[in-house]
């Protein structure tokens, strides 16, 4: 089993047990963070929206530490510049505790959902039937005018 969880603008398989080093989360150390997953993968595959917020995907934070430094040096030729600047990333390491699915309780959702729905539509087909009517062009001068505007002249 395992999951596909977004995080600090990066995707990462993991799975329960696994240590990974991500950007910076702004948790304290030994809390216990939520990750969001893409995918999940067990005996099924559950890719929708649906779907993905019953799995819960939980880490534990071991430390915070610094990523190694990285060198950036400028150099333009025959003009004498030459700048040396270093970076190093803010990382977190982490540990995924737990990858579950939730229970399912499709059934009373779903009871739901369509009878929502319904409304909806008849709101959609009443706004719809209030909209002014639509513009007439003129062939003549490749204008547009309204019903009112033709009326009045």
């Amino acid at each position: 089993m395992y999951a596909i969880v977004k995080t600090g603008g990066k995707q990462y398989r993991v799975e329960r047990g696994q240590t990974l080093l991500v950007e910076r989360l702004a948790a304290n150390e030994g809390a216990s963070v939520s990750l969001q997953p893409l995918l999940y993968r067990s005996d099924e595959t559950v890719l929708d929206e649906a779907g993905l917020k019953k799995v819960k995907v939980t880490a534990k934070i071991l430390a915070h530490e610094r990523g190694k430094k990285l060198r950036v040096f400028k150099f333009k030729p025959k003009r004498g510049y030459k700048r040396r600047t270093g970076h190093r990333q803010e990382l977190t390491r982490i540990q995924v505790t737990d990858i579950s699915m939730g229970a399912a309780k499709t059934a009373s959702k779903a009871a739901t959902k369509p009878a929502a729905a319904a409304p909806r539509a008849k709101d959609e087909q009443a706004s719809a039937q209030a909209k002014p009517a639509a513009a007439k062009t003129s062939a003549s001068r490749g204008t547009q005018k309204t019903k009112e505007a033709e009326d009045g002249s």
